[in-house]
């Protein structure tokens, strides 16, 4: 139950964000890091990143019923880039000195979305993965 919920939340969460990164990176930057995106090539890189978004989170939905060890390596991967979400942004905040509006709650929430995915992965005390269901 503990990973079905969480690829559900997060199908959402990077869906959603996934999309508006594809229709606005600009939108999405300003809010998140408080910064425009002035070059063209900046907007390029924002919609590939909305599209690798989208892509995790059709990804975690279509999942979300399995279990198998792709499902495993797909809440692995998913720890990963959710640590790595994390300690960007707040470098991003507490060192380049980019804030927006939603940066800390951006770094909180792939903070809690890592540890869930941690929670998700571990082996419980019987040696086996936590089921989906």
């Amino acid at each position: 139950m503990v990973a079905k919920k969480l690829l559900i939340v997060t199908a959402l969460v990077e869906t959603a964000t996934g999309l508006m990164l594809l229709v606005s990176p600009t939108l999405v930057v300003a809010f998140l890091l408080g910064a425009s995106l002035d070059a063209p090539a900046a907007l390029v890189v924002g919609r590939i990143a909305g599209a690798a978004l989208l892509s995790l989170g059709v990804a975690c939905w279509l999942a979300r019923d399995g279990l198998s060890l792709a499902l495993r390596g797909l809440i692995a991967a998913m720890l990963l880039y959710n640590c790595a979400a994390a300690a960007v942004l707040a470098h991003a905040g507490a060192v380049v000195g980019f804030v927006g509006v939603l940066l800390w709650p951006a770094v909180a929430l792939h903070a809690a979305l890592a540890v869930w995915s941690g929670v998700a992965a571990a082996p419980t005390s019987g040696g086996e993965r936590r089921q989906t269901s």
